[in-house]
């Protein structure tokens, strides 16, 4: 069985160089090891500053020679974005103009091309039916024999 023995470290037992625990100071300190309370976390104990008041105060810690690099690195790349997009919408003009001048006259004619191919196959059906009702007869000697002579 494994028996477990507390060993005690001299150098955290020894007094830490700071200053002197005078009861008048002592005032001044809290105990961080209490667990706290949520009336400490009251919305009066925040400052009443705005998001956009932090951001602004923290422009004091970057330093000016860098806050301009940011500024001309951020301008560019806004530069660089507004001219993709120009160009891109310009483009995707191009395209969707170039599609519907070609695409819609080659998609009537493909309709048209398919209507035709579907008449010459009925034509066909017709003719193949008019085999089988008088045969080795092409339809236009089937059709002069139904006609009386002049």
């Amino acid at each position: 069985m494994v028996e477990l023995e507390e060993v005690e470290d001299p150098e955290l037992e020894a007094p830490q160089p700071g200053p002197m625990d005078d009861d008048d100071d002592s005032a001044d300190y809290t105990d961080t090891d209490s667990s706290l309370s949520t009336n400490s976390l009251a919305p009066s104990a925040f400052p009443s500053e705005t998001i956009s008041e932090r951001v602004l105060a923290l422009r004091d810690m970057v330093s000016p020679s860098t806050r301009r690099r940011i500024s001309s690195t951020a301008s560019q790349f806004a530069k660089i974005v507004k001219g993709g997009a120009w160009w891109g919408g310009k483009g995707l003009w191009v395209l969707t103009a170039s599609a519907l001048m070609v695409g819609v006259p080659w998609a009537m004619a493909f309709v048209e091309e398919q209507q035709v191919m579907e008449m010459e196959r009925e034509q066909r059906a017709r003719e193949s039916t008019g085999e089988v009702l008088a045969p080795g007869a092409t339809t236009s000697q089937a059709g002069a024999q139904g006609r009386a002579p002049l």
